[in-house]
């Protein structure tokens, strides 16, 4: 089992920034894939970012890339993702993701851990 407690959202201004933390509790394999993923109101649930936890590249939608970076901790088991240049479109509940197995994956679908999301919004 894996428990993912998010943080770090909040209310911030056109252009400014933030970095949202995903702690986890229960073992983290090298393989573990870790997912970030987004929700606004009355849409689905986006795809951000995904990682495998220990090795690998780090993939980005085309939406957040270049503006938004993945980091991790490995003595704290925490990932973190740092959000710059934040546009109200940015605006949307943010998830971590995490699955046991497989490859980093842009579906929700794929993913056996979720935690309970944390709100980001973006004035203009």
């Amino acid at each position: 089992q894996m428990q993912l407690v998010e943080s770090g959202g909040g209310l911030v201004q056109a252009g400014g920034s933030l970095r949202l933390s995903c702690a986890a509790s229960g073992r983290i394999f090298s393989s573990t894939i870790m997912g970030w993923f987004r929700q606004a109101p009355g849409k689905e649930r986006e795809f951000v970012s995904a990682m495998t936890w220990n090795f690998g590249p780090t993939y980005y939608a085309d939406s957040v890339k270049g503006r938004f970076t993945v980091s991790r901790d490995n003595a704290k088991n925490t990932m973190y993702l740092q959000m710059n240049s934040l546009k109200p479109e940015d605006t949307a509940v943010y998830y971590c993701a995490a699955a046991r197995y497989g490859s980093p994956s842009i579906r929700a679908a794929s993913y056996d851990y979720w935690g309970q999301g944390t709100q980001v919004t973006v004035s203009s």
